[in-house]
C-alpha cells in the first residue's frame, strides 16, 4: 500500500468509522466488520477524508476530468470535501455536482445540486461503499440524461472484497455493466494486512474475518 492508503486505516479506526465485532448487514449477512462513513462529522475529519479521496483518483484516474458527482445523500459531503481537496493538493479546479432524491420544482430547479452538468463532460463519481450496486441503478441514468457525458470511473473508500449479486465482487458487477473503471482507497484485504501486521487485529479476530470470505468472498 502507498504511505496515504495506511494513514486512511489509521484514520478511519481514528474516526470508528471502520470498526470490528459482531454486525448483521442490510444483506443479512453477519460481518465480523463495519464502515459507517456516516461518522465523519467534523470539518477537520471531512478535510481529511477529501483529501485521501483527491489522492486516490489522481492516482487512478489523473486529471483528465471535469467533474466529481458525488450521489445523494452520504456522496454530497464526500464530493464536496474531495474537489476542495482537488484544488489544494493538485491545483485543478473540478465541478463538484449531487442529485436530490425528489426534483426541486422552485427556485434552483432540478434534479441536481452544485454544477450543472453538460456535454463534453468528463466525470468521476464518489461514494462510500458499494455492496449491491443498488445506489448505480439511480445514479446513472440521472448523470447520463445530462447530456453527452463521459463516466470515467467510481471511486470508493473501501471495497470490502465481497460478492455482490452473483460470484463476483460488487465493483466489478458494476464495471461489467456499466463500462467504466471501479476502484478503492484501500481493499478490506489489503486492511486486513496492515493490521495484522501491527498486531491490531489479534489470531481470534483474524480467524472470524477468514471464515465470512470464505462463505462471502470473492471467488479466484
Amino acid at each position: 500500500m502507498e504511505q496515504y492508503q495506511k494513514e486512511f486505516v489509521d484514520f478511519m479506526l481514528d474516526c470508528n468509522v471502520l470498526r470490528f465485532g459482531d454486525f448483521t448487514l442490510k444483506s443479512g449477512r453477519k460481518s465480523p466488520f463495519f464502515m459507517n462513513a456516516g461518522l465523519y462529522v467534523t470539518g477537520s475529519q471531512l478535510e481529511k477524508l477529501g483529501e485521501y479521496y483527491a489522492k486516490a483518483i489522481h492516482d487512478r484516474y489523473g486529471d483528465d476530468f471535469d467533474v466529481i458527482f458525488g450521489p445523494a445523500y452520504k456522496g454530497i459531503p464526500i464530493g464536496v470535501a474531495t474537489v476542495m481537496a482537488y484544488s489544494r493538493l493538485f491545483g485543478k479546479e473540478v465541478r463538484y455536482c449531487s442529485n436530490r432524491k425528489e426534483a426541486k420544482d422552485h427556485g434552483d430547479a432540478g434534479i441536481l445540486l452544485g454544477s450543472p452538468i453538460k456535454d463534453g463532460d468528463r466525470i468521476v463519481v464518489v461514494e462510500d461503499v458499494t455492496t449491491s450496486g443498488k445506489s448505480m441503478e439511480e445514479t446513472i441514468p440521472i448523470v447520463k440524461a445530462q447530456g453527452d457525458v463521459k463516466i470515467i470511473g467510481l471511486m470508493v473508500s473501501l471495497n470490502r472484497c465481497e460478492r455482490g449479486k452473483g460470484d463476483k465482487g460488487a465493483l466489478e458487477e458494476i464495471k461489467d455493466l456499466y463500462g467504466f473503471e471501479t476502484a478503492a482507497i484501500v481493499s478490506m484485504n489489503e486492511i486486513v494486512d496492515y493490521l495484522v501486521e501491527r498486531n491490531v487485529i489479534d489470531d481470534e479476530l483474524k480467524s472470524r474475518i477468514d471464515a465470512y470470505y470464505a462463505e462471502y468472498g470473492i471467488k479466484g
